[in-house]
C-alpha cells in the first residue's frame, strides 16, 4: 500500500483539531469525575441564577449529551482525524465538512447575538454557556479548516468583479429586510412599551426582564448583522474595497465569504425548524393553545422570519459561489474572448 504524503498545511489544520478533540474530551471526562469547573446545569426556558451556572455544583449525574455521549463524539472525531491523516480524500473531506457542521450547529451560534450584547450590557448571563458555545464554533472553524485543506486543489480563481444572477440580488434584499421588518420592527415598539402581537403581561415582563440599553442591543444587532449580506451581491464582496487598508483592490477569498454565510445560514434554518417543531408540538399535546398563539402572534411569527432569513442567507450565499467560481469565471474570459474584434 502506497504512504500518501500529507501536505504540511492538512497536517497543520489536523493537529490543532486533535488539540481540540483532546481538550474537550478531558473536560467531559473531568465532569464525569465530579468536578464542575466550566459547567452549567442552565437551559434557555429556565434560566435560574445563570451567573452561577443554575446550580452547576449540586448536579450529582451528568445528562448523557453533557458527559458519556460527548466524549463518544469525541471519540468518533478523533476517529475521523486518524482517517484524514492516513487517507486522505474525498471521504475524509466530506467527513471533516460533516464534523465542521455537527460542531456549529450545536453551538448555535445565533443565540451568541442575542446573548453577548446582552450580556455586555449589563443583564445577568451565564458566561459558561457562552463559553463552551464560542469554544464549539471554535472546533467547527478547525474541522472546516481541515476539510478544505485536505480536499482537491483547484486553479486560482480569476481577478476581477463578476456581477450575481438578478435572482441573487433579490433572495439578498429579502435576507437584509426579513431581520428588519420581522425582528427590529416589533422589538423596537416593545422597548417603547408597544404591545404589538403580545399581550400586555408579556410587555410588562420584557419590562422588567430588560434594561433600555439591552432592548436597544438586542433590538439592533440582528438587522446590522443582516446588512453583511449585501457584500454578497456588491463588488466589495469580491474585492476589497479602497477604505482597507494593505488589501484595496485584491479579491476576497470566496471561502471567506461563502462559508460563515452558510453557518449562518444553516444555523437561521436549524433554529426555525426546530422552533416551529416544538410549537406543534405543544399545540398537539395542548400544552399551548391557538389563543396563546393568536395573542402573541409576533413572537410566533419570529419563528418564520428566522426560517425565511436562513433559506435567503442561504440561496444568496449559493448565487454568490456560483458566480465567482472557477468555472464561471472562464466561462466569462470565453465570451469576451468570442466577442472581441479580431
Amino acid at each position: 500500500m502506497a504512504v500518501v504524503e500529507i501536505p504540511t498545511r492538512t497536517r497543520a489544520w489536523a493537529l490543532a483539531c486533535a488539540v481540540f478533540v483532546a481538550a474537550a474530551v478531558a473536560q467531559r471526562l473531568y465532569w464525569i469525575a465530579g468536578g464542575r469547573w466550566g459547567y452549567t446545569a442552565c437551559d434557555r426556558t429556565d434560566l435560574v441564577d445563570p451567573t452561577g451556572g443554575c446550580g452547576a455544583d449540586q448536579v450529582v449525574v451528568l445528562p448523557f449529551w453533557s458527559g458519556w455521549g460527548a466524549v463518544g463524539v469525541g471519540v468518533a472525531l478523533a476517529v475521523l482525524l486518524a482517517y484524514t491523516v492516513r487517507m486522505p480524500g474525498t471521504w475524509a473531506t466530506a467527513g471533516g465538512w460533516a464534523a465542521a457542521a455537527l460542531l456549529l450547529v450545536v453551538a448555535f451560534p445565533l443565540h451568541l447575538v442575542f446573548e453577548i450584547p446582552a450580556a455586555l450590557a449589563g443583564r445577568p448571563s451565564d458566561w459558561r454557556d457562552l463559553g463552551a458555545r464560542l469554544v464549539l464554533m471554535t472546533g467547527g472553524v478547525l474541522f472546516a479548516g481541515l476539510a478544505n485543506a485536505s480536499g482537491t486543489r483547484r486553479g486560482p480563481t480569476a481577478a476581477g468583479y463578476r456581477p450575481v444572477p438578478l435572482w441573487t440580488r433579490r433572495w439578498a434584499y429579502v435576507a437584509v429586510a426579513l431581520p428588519v421588518v420581522g425582528w427590529a420592527v416589533p422589538h423596537a415598539l416593545w422597548v417603547l412599551g408597544v404591545p404589538v402581537g403580545i399581550s400586555e403581561q408579556e410587555l410588562n415582563d420584557i419590562e422588567r426582564s430588560l434594561s433600555t440599553a439591552t432592548g436597544v442591543a438586542i433590538t439592533l444587532v440582528p438587522p446590522l448583522a443582516g446588512l453583511l449580506v449585501l457584500g454578497l451581491v456588491q463588488r466589495w464582496g469580491q474585492q476589497f474595497p479602497r477604505w482597507v487598508p494593505g488589501l484595496h483592490g485584491r479579491q476576497v477569498p470566496r471561502r471567506l465569504a461563502v462559508i460563515p454565510a452558510a453557518v449562518v445560514a444553516l444555523t437561521l434554518v436549524t433554529y426555525g425548524v426546530l422552533s416551529i417543531a416544538v410549537l406543534v408540538g405543544r399545540l398537539l399535546t395542548g400544552d399551548t393553545r391557538w389563543s396563546d398563539v393568536w395573542d402573541g402572534w409576533a413572537v410566533t411569527a419570529t419563528l418564520l422570519v428566522f426560517l425565511g432569513w436562513g433559506v435567503s442567507l442561504a440561496v444568496t450565499a449559493i448565487g454568490y459561489a456560483l458566480a465567482t467560481s472557477t468555472d464561471a469565471a472562464i466561462t466569462a474570459s470565453q465570451d469576451r474572448s468570442v466577442h472581441e474584434p479580431r
